[in-house]
């Protein structure tokens, strides 16, 4: 092991990195056989001789280059620990050092913490020893070059000082033992405010328990800007009490991000925000109190940039803590009446987050949306999560002038945003809307949306929906038939009809599909269902999502449509072919519609036990999904997939929908009380709540034991939001609709 004391001496660098023994030793590593972001890394030598050399052009490519091969998007690879030694080498002999230090300290931050794992690259082939991760490789490599990185940590040079401090640091308490007396040495003489600030976060990453001392004494108003925040994040960190100190420290030095816009730690370069992450994380109600009142002092600041972080700061604890919004709702309301009429800071959008809690809030937010312009947009917005009865009437006086506010009041996904109810005068402005509206863009969907939402309360618009079909032909079948009264039967079928026979295949095939949803009609739909499914006979020859659709509408036929059923054999994948989640979509609708049309499930079980059995490939949680539900449509007849059902039931993101499918199809197999605490851990771990709930409910909640309606209460009822993830703005009345719908289903016992 190298002395730190010996990298002083200029012949000592000049040996480290002798140019013909740095390229000798680079050449003899077998980098063809590495392996990086993009494959083989043998361009990586290549890359370290060009950061090494004396060209900066061609040295800052190598250096880009690097970050997007060893280091791509903060993930590091078996070359990234390879690599790390000739990058300490580089970095030592004072060659480009900060930024080959920032690489390096990249490359430890995409490792494993604590235990950089046992180092099995001498166990001979065949040992059957566990192949150490990449992560842990590399973050093995670093902790192996610390005495070259720390010798940075003396340089005159205050960037190099820094970046030396951080990559450190990443090292974690794998790396203590060197790092930590080194850290300590320079922190004890270091002038400079951000290298301080850097080496206490680094001391804290390395030695949480031996630095909360050092961290909570430098808080004090007589430490420097730079490491008093820094000193604040570290004790929220270590998981200090939050005292006042803390709280008159933050409100001192707001606003905060200017503070933390030169450190290396571009993750944490919020402070006001990790802050109060952090606390919030902990869940308890003395910590949620200290970001309450925190945040509540910082949106009342005379600074538009405190108030500015704060207002971001708010939106998180809203989508976090379900006391927030009531909590938060009179600061934030003064913060966007003190902006004046242009939404400075961002709190009058931010009102939206406070959902039923802002109402208070809805004069103001009346009153600006009557104005100009997107902060009257905006306004608007935010009305419809706090009123949307009295959000209705103002959309309708300038619906074109609205495009967020109507995104808003025309619903999303499901459980995420609001619908604004039905409104006479928002009706006759829709109404209007469509009848000047231009083909293409995203309007269309918005106001149908909104229509069929109202159902028959918005049968007077089926003229304009009429006038306006042939220029969205895709769009308007199913707000048609969502709207069409009775006595207008007639005349939307013919409309519908006549569309079937002009026009692309997949708009007259939506066309058909409202005509036999309104009236049971299938003459027209059967023949362009045929037509389609004849372009994909053998399996994937066609588009995925007009075979699904095509199967989906046959399936709702049912029996009438048998004239399909060899055309539905004949777009199934073959057995045993490499399917890519579309294709699995398409053979799990076709199986659900030859079912559908036969009552036979002999072949819709073998297809569905294909899908159910190959869980390797990515992003196919809503294809299992899709093929749990489709098993248990078929009820007792597909038993034979009871056991690729059960193994579903390990991964909480699927556990409701395989649940549902066994207690349809093997319910004799079940055990209630380990079904309840599976659903409960899906709920509880968020993956899929409402599922579980509804799952939970299905199989019976007066069955459950004691402590199951113990956890069950808990879920409704605990401040830390279910629903942890969304579209923007969507978390928050999510969370409420699940916490509702919890409740519910506790007092239906």
């Amino acid at each position: 092991m190298i002395d730190a004391m010996d990298f002083d001496r200029a012949p000592f660098r000049d040996e480290l990195f002798h140019a013909e023994s740095f390229r000798a030793e680079l050449d003899a590593q077998p980098w063809a056989s590495y392996t990086h972001a993009y494959g083989s890394a043998e361009d990586v030598p290549g890359c370290l001789r060009a950061l090494a050399g004396d060209d900066d052009a061609a040295a800052e490519e190598a250096q880009s280059e690097l970050y997007g091969s060893i280091l791509h998007q903060g993930s590091v690879y078996e070359a990234s620990a390879k690599a790390v030694p000739f990058l300490a080498r580089i970095a030592a002999a004072g060659i480009r050092t900060a930024d080959v230090l920032l690489l390096i300290g990249g490359i430890a931050e995409g490792g494993t913490d604590p235990d950089p794992g046992p180092d099995l690259g001498s166990d001979p082939a065949g040992s059957g020893a566990v192949r150490e991760s990449d992560e842990a490789a590399c973050r093995r490599a670093v902790v192996a070059q610390l005495p070259l990185l720390l010798a940075s940590v003396e340089h005159e040079d205050r960037a190099v000082r820094q970046a030396a401090a951080w990559a450190a640091g990443w090292t974690g308490t794998a790396g203590a033992a060197l790092a930590v007396p080194a850290l300590r040495d320079r922190a004890a003489v270091e002038k400079d405010p951000l290298v301080r600030a850097e080496l206490l976060t680094s001391l804290v990453e390395s030695d949480p328990e031996g630095s909360a001392s050092a961290a909570a004494g430098a808080v004090g108003p007589d430490s420097p800007p730079e490491l008093r925040i820094a000193a604040v994040m570290a004790c929220a960190d270590i998981g200090l009490p939050w005292t006042r100190d803390h709280h008159e420290a933050v409100l001192d030095l707001l606003p905060l991000d200017r503070l933390a816009a030169d450190r290396y730690d571009h993750s944490r370069n919020e402070p006001l925000h990790d802050i109060c992450l952090t606390l919030l994380d902990r869940d308890t109600e003395a910590d949620r109190e200290a970001v309450f009142a925190l945040l509540d002092a910082a949106l009342r600041s005379a600074d538009p940039e405190a108030r500015t972080e704060a207002v971001w700061v708010v939106t998180t604890a809203c989508e976090l803590s379900r006391s927030a919004p009531v909590r938060l709702a009179p600061a934030l309301i003064s913060a966007a009446a003190e902006d004046g009429t242009d939404d400075e800071t961002g709190a009058l959008s931010a009102l939206g987050r406070l959902g039923p809690s802002g109402a208070p809030a809805a004069d103001l937010l009346a009153a600006r949306a009557a104005g100009d312009g997107n902060t009257a947009d905006r306004a608007l917005e935010a009305l419809v999560a706090v009123d949307p009865v009295r959000a209705a009437s103002l959309l309708a006086r300038d619906l074109e002038r609205r495009p967020r506010a109507l995104q808003a009041a025309s619903g999303g996904p499901a459980d995420s945003l609001p619908v604004v109810p039905y409104d006479p005068e928002l009706l006759a402005a829709v109404r209007r809307r469509l009848a000047t509206m231009e083909p293409g863009g995203t309007t269309p969907f918005r106001l149908t949306a909104l229509l069929a939402s109202w159902g028959p309360d918005a049968s007077d618009a089926v003229p304009e929906l009429l006038a306006a079909l042939p220029a969205h032909p895709r769009v308007l079948p199913k707000a048609l038939v969502a709207v069409c009264p009775p006595g207008r039967r007639a005349e939307v079928a013919d409309a519908l009809r006549a569309r079937t026979g002009t026009g692309p295949a997949d708009e007259r095939i939506e066309a058909a599909r409202a005509l036999h949803e309104l009236t049971g009609d299938h003459g027209a739909l059967l023949p362009l269902l045929a037509e389609l499914l004849a372009g994909s006979a053998g399996g994937g020859g066609g588009s995925a999502e007009p075979i699904r659709e095509a199967a989906e509408a046959a399936a709702a036929v049912g029996p009438a449509a048998a004239s399909l059923v060899p055309a539905l054999r004949a777009a199934l994948n073959s057995p045993g072919a490499e399917r890519n989640n579309p294709q699995m979509d398409d053979d799990i609708a076709l199986a659900v519609a030859l079912h559908r049309i036969t009552g036979d499930a002999a072949e819709a079980v073998p297809v569905l036990a294909g899908v159910l059995g190959d869980r390797d490939g990515l992003w196919r949680r809503w294809t299992m999904v899709r093929a749990a539900a489709a098993a248990g449509s078929l009820g007792p007849a597909a038993r034979p997939l009871a056991p690729v059902l059960k193994a579903l039931l390990a991964d909480p993101r699927q556990t409701p929908s395989a649940a549902l499918a066994l207690r349809a199809v093997a319910p004799d197999d079940l055990d209630a009380g380990h079904m309840a605490g599976l659903l409960l851990d899906a709920a509880e771990a968020g993956a899929a709540p409402f599922e579980a709930v509804d799952a939970l409910v299905a199989f019976g909640t007066d069955a459950l034991s004691d402590e199951h309606r113990a956890r069950l209460t808990e879920l409704g009822e605990r401040d830390r939001r279910v629903v942890r993830s969304g579209l923007d703005g969507t978390v928050e009345i999510t969370d409420e609709r699940l916490r509702a719908r919890v409740r519910a289903a506790v007092r239906s016992r």
